[in-house]
């Protein structure tokens, strides 16, 4: 690790860098947000609502994600940075605050909506101090920072102000609109400067900010079972959910994130950080959306099971909530397939899987809820068993090739040692780019 200091005692991180203590407690502030993003939605689950949430998770994400690459290049538990962090901590929760209240301001407390913007906008403009500061030397970068304020950071922030003054669908198609254009400036911008100094640490970092989903997902159980009576309904509805929270993990982390990793390694300079933004920025925001969905199923079929006064066991889930459960494994699964089609692996299981569980929301409304959440938990189950032998099918035809991995003693790996026992582990050749 590099430990150069500059004036403001800033400490530049090297290829062996890992996740500090100080961003495992910044990522404490993104719980609870991803939580009420998650009870934004079961409030009042409407498609209306879906697209609100989703241009809420949005933002939170490109703000987490920001700090995500400021900390892979210095180190976030040193010199000013851990102080900036606090700061951001602290607007985080302010905005996790405002949440329920981002599309209908409650009377009589403050402006919620604008109280969300000004915050956003604290972040993003903290953000590029930060790089400016800790980079004093760096010509193209700090160009490309002048760049992203103009494109990314500004006009987003003043379409976001705007739509503050408005409510309901009209405030959220405004805010979705500055969601595209912030996402797109940024996709331009991927490779100007920017740089990923230790794809370990990059690979760490989200797959924690995965567990912070996952783990909302399992609280969801407990949300909506709150307030009644413990049934083996309800214990059987808790398994089920536990389950698909198990397979969904480990889909990401035995057979996808040392991959990810392991590619991103393979290649450096512009490449390497155009890849790291596309696999990790842009395609790792719908795979945590999948689970955002997929924890408001959950929580509404809890609900539904634990109320029995209101609901029968053989009453199937209703509306939203009732495409959610299935849908949100779905888009997990796509997101996996584009991550691994990214990385040069591309996948025909989890495809077909995420395909037939997008869908699947057409018929969950016709079969008891329990039923579908059982149903959901077999179909991942079989696409993760698939996968993996798929995974190990290629690897062996691989090995088997004249100057295969097999034959040439195998690439480079990080992942793969670090975690022993992988799925798909450093035989298999990285393509190029």
């Amino acid at each position: 690790m590099i430990t150069r200091r500059d004036g403001h005692g800033m400490v530049a991180t090297g290829e062996s860098h890992r996740v500090t203590p100080a961003e495992l407690f910044f990522d404490l502030a993104f719980v609870y947000a991803i939580t009420q993003v998650t009870a934004l939605m079961a409030a009042d689950p409407t498609v209306t609502r879906l697209l609100g949430a989703g241009v809420v998770l949005a933002l939170l994400w490109f703000c987490w994600c920001c700090f995500a690459w400021l900390g892979n290049v210095v180190r976030a538990d040193a010199g000013a940075l851990f102080g900036v962090l606090v700061v951001v901590m602290a607007g985080v929760f302010v905005v996790s605050l405002t949440v329920p209240e981002v599309y209908t301001d409650a009377q009589g407390g403050v402006n919620a909506p604008l109280v969300f913007v000004l915050c956003y906008g604290a972040f993003r403009a903290l953000h590029l101090i930060a790089y400016w500061i800790s980079h004093p030397n760096d010509a193209r970068l700090r160009a490309t920072l002048r760049k992203t304020a103009l494109t990314s950071v500004l006009p987003p922030f003043l379409i976001l102000l705007a739509g503050s003054f408005f409510t309901g669908p009209t405030q959220i198609l405004i805010w979705l609109c500055a969601v595209l254009v912030d996402y797109a400036a940024i996709y331009v911008l991927r490779a100007s400067g920017w740089r990923v100094a230790s794809p370990g640490h990059f690979a760490e970092r989200h797959g924690l900010i995965v567990i912070i989903a996952l783990g909302e997902s399992i609280v969801a159980v407990g949300v909506g079972a709150r307030g009644y009576p413990l049934t083996y309904p309800v214990l059987v509805a808790a398994v089920g959910a536990l389950l698909i929270a198990a397979m969904l993990w480990r889909l990401y982390f035995r057979q996808l994130s040392d991959a990810a990793e392991e590619r991103i390694l393979a290649v450096d300079g512009d490449v390497r950080t155009r890849l790291a933004g596309e696999v990790y920025t842009f395609l790792h925001l719908p795979l945590v959306g999948g689970i955002v969905l997929t924890a408001l199923g959950v929580e509404s079929l809890v609900h539904q099971v634990a109320d029995t006064k209101h609901y029968d066991l053989s009453e199937p889930l209703h509306g939203l909530a009732a495409w959610a459960l299935p849908g949100g494994v779905g888009l997990f699964l796509l997101a996996v397939t584009a991550i691994r089609w990214r990385i040069g692996r591309l996948s025909a299981v989890l495809l077909a899987g995420g395909a037939l569980c997008s869908v699947a929301g057409v018929g969950v409304v016709h079969i008891p809820g329990l039923l579908a959440l059982a149903m959901v938990a077999v179909l991942l189950l079989v696409a993760v068993a698939l996968h993996h032998r798929e995974v190990r099918t290629r690897t062996v035809a691989e090995r088997e090739q004249p100057g295969g991995a097999g034959h040439s003693g195998g690439a480079g790996h990080s992942g793969g040692a670090k975690h022993g026992a992988q799925e798909e582990s450093a035989i298999v050749p990285v393509p190029k780019t």
